[in-house]
């Protein structure tokens, strides 16, 4: 496995067959990105985790460069792994799931089930992707893409 955090870059030419994109809590919410880098270690992917060890709070440009910097990713991975932990809303993930949802991206959706918008993102995510099957555990949504690494579109197109 490779990796790149925020707000590391990678050149295009240098990108690995198959790349996914970390996106869900980050505010308030516990490390659940570490855990994943860790439990796919042994995938031949790339991981493109937005959560930086230190976000500098005290400089204006950094929140700019934090959300190009999620966009770049985001239109460039393969594919897109959203979890939605219970202690947040995860305003800016549930845009993003909103966007993706409307295009061919492979994407994998795991809702912690405490999450307060739950049934939103069921329903929601049932209308635009009826052939993305919501997991309720960090756990299962990791079986998900051990089960599809191979299989992830390499289609860039947001």
């Amino acid at each position: 496995m490779r990796y790149l955090e925020a707000p590391n870059n990678i050149k295009t030419r240098d990108l690995p067959h198959t790349s996914i994109f970390l996106a869900g809590g980050i505010t308030d919410c516990p490390d659940w990105q570490t855990q994943v880098r860790e439990e796919l270690q042994s995938l031949p992917i790339m991981l493109f985790n937005p959560r930086r060890e230190n976000f500098p709070i005290e400089d204006p440009d950094a929140a700019e460069e934090q959300i190009r910097w999620e966009y770049r990713y985001l239109c460039l991975a393969n594919g897109v792994l959203f979890w939605f932990p219970c202690e947040t809303l995860c305003p800016i993930t549930l845009y993003e799931l909103g966007t993706l949802s409307a295009g061919p991206k492979c994407i994998f959706v795991g809702v912690h089930p405490d999450y307060a918008r739950r049934q939103d993102v069921e329903i929601q995510t049932q209308i635009r992707r009826p052939d993305v099957r919501i997991v309720y555990s960090l756990e299962g949504l990791l079986d998900q893409v051990r089960a599809r690494v191979d299989t992830i579109d390499r289609a860039r197109a947001f």
